[in-house]
């Protein structure tokens, strides 16, 4: 899977969990060493980031005998590198959103393609709901891997419907899977470890692929997907419905034990409770307002009312930075936040968070940017003073005399030191400027004598003082993966 969030060995995964430094060292430079040895003297650059760490985890896989593996695409699917498997037991394709759009395309239609290009003939393919034209379009994607082979020597060619009689037709039938409450059994809902009304598709969409596995090992009681004719339709659908069946009490028990780092996680740290989710399409976006909004509501609320509410933002490539930060502002942040994903300032002890493609200051200058997008929204939402401390403008979430008690006493600070939108350099200073050492779990600042940034001020008191403090860490799976570093440090072992 990709990306990690901590360690680079997150990707290359043996029942559940990471393998070790030791089998990472040694398949690295086994893998490495080979190539080195027989790649091509007219090409001396080995492969990429991502390839590199394909053909390694194919490796392992092929070296410790897994039973099966899981792979996960890397970006769009009919050019991507791990589309080199030529007959797998079964592929998916999870919910659609816009994004990688210079790789990808920039319509539902055209990433849809892209996704379809992993169906392989006579393999059977499952997708979840997603709107009519790009259904249409996996559905197309689909028939087009439709070939025919001649007894005993293989494929030969793509005929049309009703071809030869001699031939043996190869398709890729493709599904729909049913949604999750389908597969409830004696009135009993489906737990799910993972929070989101979101995950109950990705959770269907698991539960078909299970089964399709299962099938081929010869367990028997999950019903029978039947071939569908091409041209057919099912109650005017594109595609037609996978049977539903009863989960196993395993599949019950994977479902309601599922554990994702940096999916809807949340980490009650004292005062600070911490809500983290890699969403950066607006799709997932929307997704995650929904979760924070509900998960932040049922929380226990301070009994003189004082809560603050943070956003910690940033987003990298090609994403529309100024769609996503819109979709967040029915979470009425007191204060948004933006910092690379940089950890600290100096990278060198955090080689598994490096990113070579972009520069600090690169980073700060789209931070900085997010920073005056976010104020415009605010002004275009209630045409307040940018500057005016977030929660003291109406409807915040601070309420007023007498529940806010002493924090009414609090003047403001001089502009523009009351921004509720600040920028730090790295994700250690901002997450101290959140937590104002309040996390029991955060380390606390070095004395180092270097002087703090100005906006380190901003908001500083009020933090401190209030009797909860909700922070939403989204807009890019890095930017949570270094979050959980600082937070978690034994992660990193």
């Amino acid at each position: 899977s990709s990306p990690h969030l901590v360690q680079v060995r997150e990707r290359i995964r043996i029942n559940g969990q990471p393998i070790s430094k030791e089998l990472f060292s040694k398949y690295f430079w086994l893998v490495y060493n080979r190539l080195e040895k027989t790649k091509d003297p007219a090409r001396t650059s080995m492969p990429a980031y991502f390839r590199f760490l394909t053909i390694m985890a194919f490796h392992v896989f092929l070296q410790e005998k897994v039973d099966l593996a899981v792979v996960e695409v890397g970006i769009g699917g009919a050019y991507d590198c791990t589309n080199i498997i030529r007959t797998p037991v079964v592929c998916g394709v999870s919910s659609l959103g816009i994004d990688h759009t210079s790789i990808l395309g920039d319509t539902m239609e055209k990433i849809a393609w892209q996704k379809g290009g992993i169906f392989k003939p006579g393999v059977p393919a499952f997708t979840v709901a997603q709107p009519e034209r790009p259904l249409e379009v996996l559905r197309d994607r689909a028939r087009e891997r439709e070939v025919s082979a001649v007894p005993g020597k293989g494929v030969t060619r793509r005929v049309p419907h009703g071809g030869g009689l001699s031939l043996l037709s190869l398709q890729c039938p493709l599904y729909l899977c049913p949604e999750l409450d389908a597969f409830e059994r004696d009135g009993r809902a489906l737990e799910l470890g993972l929070a989101g009304a979101h995950q109950r598709s990705n959770a269907a969409l698991a539960l078909q692929l299970a089964r399709t596995w299962l099938q081929r090992r010869g367990c028997r009681g999950f019903g029978e997907l039947k071939d569908v004719p091409l041209d057919a339709e099912l109650r005017g659908r594109p595609v037609p419905l996978a049977p539903t069946f009863h989960p196993t009490d395993a599949m019950i028990q994977g479902l309601r034990d599922t554990e994702w780092l940096g999916r809807t996680q949340v980490l009650p740290h004292g005062p600070v409770t911490w809500y983290l989710d890699g969403a950066h399409t607006t799709s997932s976006i929307q997704a995650c307002v929904r979760w924070f909004r509900q998960a932040a509501l049922s929380r226990d609320k301070p009994h003189d009312g004082s809560e603050v509410r943070v956003l910690l933002f940033n987003a990298t490539g090609d994403r529309d930075t100024a769609a996503l930060l819109k979709l967040l502002l029915p979470c009425h942040f007191d204060y948004a936040v933006f910092c690379p994903n940089f950890t600290e300032v100096s990278l060198a002890s955090n080689a598994d968070q490096q990113n070579f493609n972009v520069t600090l200051e690169n980073a700060l200058t789209r931070c900085l940017e997010n920073q005056q997008t976010w104020t415009r929204l605010l002004e275009e939402k209630g045409g307040q003073d940018p500057w005016l401390p977030a929660p003291l403008r109406a409807g915040g979430l601070l309420q007023p005399a007498p529940t806010r008690g002493t924090l009414l006493l609090v003047p403001p600070a001089p502009r523009p030191l009351n921004s509720p939108a600040l920028v730090f350099p790295c994700l250690a200073q901002a997450l101290r400027w959140v937590a104002q050492g309040r996390d029991p779990h955060l380390a606390a600042p070095a004395a180092t004598g270097a002087h703090p940034p100005p906006a380190a001020s901003s908001g500083a008191v009020l933090l401190r003082e209030a009797a909860a403090v909700h922070v939403l860490v989204t807009g890019s799976l890095h930017l949570v993966g270094g979050v959980l570093r600082l937070l978690d440090p034994t992660l990193s072992q």
